[in-house]
Parts: C-alpha cells; structure tokens; sequence
C-alpha cells in the first residue's frame, strides 16, 4: 500500500510540473495558451477513447457541477455505467475522474500518467504548440480511463469558459449550458454577451443543446450561435421546456415536482439546476434513450455534491457552501433564510486571489452579525488579513481574523448559540478545508 501511495505521489508530482491555470497564474485566454490541439494529440495518440461512448459536456456560470451530479445520479439510476469529470477536487485529485460515482484508484492514476508520459514528453519536447497543460493531461486521462472502464455514457464538466477548453474536443450528445452570470471577467469578457459567447463555444454543427433560462443578454448570444450552427437549442423555463430552435415550440411540462423533498441537494436554486438535468433527459429521450421516470426520481432524490448548501453540523447549524462570487451569493444568502431557522449568522469566509471579495461580502456580509476572515492553505488563497480588510470595508459588524480554518470554526463555536447557523463560504478550499477540520473528508490526498 506504502508502495502504491509513493507512486501516486510521485504522479501528481510528475502533473504538477506543468502549468496550472488553477493556482491563478497569469495568463492570456487565448488559443496560444488554451490549445485544443494539444488535447487532442494526446488523444490521438491513445487511440481516440473519447469516440468510444457518449458524452454530456456541461458549460456555465452558475450550477455546473451540481447538474452534472444531477445528471450522473439519473442515468446510472438507469441502470447505466457512468463517467463523471469535474474540476477542482475538494479533498483528493481523483475525486475529479470518477466511474459510477467512485473515485479513479491510486494505482489506475499511476498506470494512465505512465502511459501519458512519452506523449507529453514528445509533445514539449518537438510539438509545435509546447508542453501540455495540468488540465489537458487531465482531461485525456480521464477520457482514455473512461474508455478503458467501458463506460456507457461520460458526463464531462468544463473548466473555463467552453470554447478553448480542453473538454471541447468532444462532441457530445447534448451541449449544456447552465446559468451565466458574471465571473472571471478579466478572463471571458465584461458583458453577457462576451461570456456566453464563449461558453456557447461548445455548440457544434447540428449538435442538441439544452440552456437554463438566462438572461435577455446571454440568452440572445447562446441563440445567435445555436442558429450559425444549425443546432436543436432547447431552454429550461420555469414552466417548462421549451425548444427555441430550428423553431418555437413547448413548454412541455417537467415529468416530476421539483419541491423540497424531491431533490437531494438543498437550495432554491438547485430546482434550475434540476430544470436543465430534466430537460437534457428529455433531449436523450428524443434522440431514442431509454431513461424512465423511476430512473428519473431517484437520480434527483440521492444525488450527492458535497460542499453545496451542505449541512455539518446542528445546534448550532454549520453549513458549508463554496459560494465565491456576487450571483451565488445572492443565492447562498436567499437559501440560508428559506431553509433553515436561526437567529444570527455568523460567516466564516475565506477566498482565493482574484475573487471580488467586496462584491461577494455586499450580498452576504449585511445578513450577518460576525464575521470571521480565514484563509485556506491553498497557493491560490487570499490572507485573512484581506479578507478581514475588505470585509472592514463593506459591513458594520465585528470582523475576526482566524489564521486557518480549523481557528475559525473554533472561534464561530465558541461564540454561537443552539439557535444560531455558522456558514462557511468564499471558495471551495475553505469548504474542504472545514469538511476535513470536521473529520467529514473520507480521503485526502
């Protein structure tokens, strides 16, 4: 076992050596830094695995991942063999390439980086595009590995924005496009309009494409793209799914309630998130998929998705939300009053670099009555000192500073009551940082 861990190890040693655009490096959004070319060298070289089954590829803002999970859940209650690909990880880095909902395996993670290896090699050393990326090496082991696991069906969550991202080298059964709101701005665009842009970017020709309801902005860039391309676009209302294009038709009604006690993941927002799962279904459903409606209630009834609205903790209640921007916020903070009774709010908040911290702390920082500034022990984090600075900025209520995690949450327990709800938020390194403060992280790396 000893064995297996230093080889794991030295694997992702081996990954890290090459540029993450996670860790909030500077960087160009461009094709000369964003090269799917390179993805798809690495791919060809293993044999073209993502042509070996299907793939769902989920862009957006807002609800990626909680779709995604949605999604996983119904068609592995199907009776389906599933891949699922997700980014960032909470607590270990197999967390991201994961089949029927379990984890890639140290020694499969050790055997697909040996096998990557001389294709990266090659590429950095003779490529005309350069090295690889952390994320495109990632992005091809998890294909290749969902080939070699035979999976029925992939369900594949991009990184950044959509059209350069390494994901988009699929060409998918449906192209999925949750809510767009503003983030990364410096990156995708200042406007709707740009930012849908670039997640429409995973439209292809004549492809299906299911979109939440968006704004009036993003909605017009998403059906500007899905006409160029001939695509079936069908939206995710509130009433119900309604096809946009080649024409207007609908609403076809959701086949089940989407209240409380139908969804296993907590928040009013979730049921949007549920709407587009549901109307992807319905979009299989045409294209000749079997999924029927006890698959359907019991995928959105048991989906997990840890870190989202999650709760930790009673009397008082501690939730975890890796909320980091000013829209889910918004969300994070209508939530917390629709699904749990309390008295005060304390906020245990801690972001990464490049966050609007004040944006986010204008939306959840008047709910509160203390607020306790931490910092996770990722590269990428904000010092609590910011934090605390910022936030001194933006309420009139006491502001803490607590070094780590493990100090805030001890200091929010020391000062709350029964009746109180403690809420850690601002990225999801403070959120996996208190899941494994609160011994509630089943693996680390």
């Amino acid at each position: 076992m000893m064995e297996i861990d230093s080889a794991y190890r030295r694997a992702l040693d081996y990954l890290n050596r090459f540029v993450d655009y996670e860790k909030g490096m500077p960087y160009a959004y461009s094709p000369a830094e964003f090269n799917l070319e390179r993805t798809a060298g690495l791919l060809a070289g293993l044999g073209q695995p993502q042509e070996q089954y299907p793939c769902l590829l989920i862009a957006g803002t807002k609800g990626k991942g909680s779709t995604a999970a949605f999604l996983e859940s119904i068609l592995r209650a199907s009776g389906r063999h599933t891949g699922l690909y997700t980014s960032p990880h909470l607590h270990t880095w197999r967390e991201r390439i994961q089949v029927d909902r379990r984890p890639i395996a140290k020694a499969e993670v050790v055997a697909w980086m040996e096998r990557l290896r001389p294709l990266v090699e090659e590429m950095s050393a003779t490529g005309e595009q350069g090295p690889p990326t952390y994320y495109e090496i990632s992005t091809a082991l998890a294909l290749g590995y969902f080939a070699e696991q035979g999976v029925d069906v992939a369900v594949l969550e991009v990184g950044l924005g959509g059209r350069l991202d390494a994901t988009n080298v699929v060409r998918p059964r449906v192209a999925v496009i949750t809510t767009i709101g503003y983030d990364h701005m410096e990156i995708l665009g200042h406007t709707l309009t740009q930012i849908a842009r670039e997640k429409a970017g995973i439209i292809k020709p004549a492809s299906w494409v299911v979109s939440a309801a968006q704004e009036e902005e993003a909605m017009a860039a998403i059906e500007a793209a899905g006409r160029e391309r001939g695509a079936r676009l069908w939206v995710a209302a509130e009433e119900g799914v309604r096809q946009v294009l080649p024409t207007a038709a609908g609403p076809w009604p959701y086949p089940v309630p989407l209240g409380r006690e139908d969804l296993a993941l907590r928040g009013h927002f979730q049921r949007h998130n549920a709407r587009v799962a549901l109307a992807v279904v319905r979009a299989l459903q045409e294209q000749g998929w079997k999924i029927p409606l006890r698959a359907v209630r019991r995928g959105l009834s048991t989906a997990r998705w840890p870190g989202r609205l999650e709760v930790a903790g009673p009397r008082p209640l501690l939730v975890l939300d890796g909320a980091h921007n000013v829209d889910s916020a918004r969300a994070l903070r209508q939530a917390l009053r629709e699904e749990f009774p309390f008295r005060r709010l304390i906020l245990i908040c801690g972001f990464s670099r490049g966050h609007d911290i004040a944006a986010f702390l204008s939306e959840m920082g008047p709910a509160a009555e203390r607020i306790i500034a931490t910092a996770s022990r990722h590269p990428r984090a904000a010092t609590a000192a910011t934090v605390a600075e910022v936030a001194r900025q933006m309420v009139t209520v006491p502001v803490e500073v607590a070094e780590d995690v493990p100090a805030a949450l001890a200091r929010a327990r020391h000062l709350a009551e029964a009746e109180d709800l403690i809420c850690v938020t601002g990225s999801l390194f403070v959120v996996a940082a208190a899941r494994e403060a609160l011994g509630v992280a089943e693996e680390t790396d």
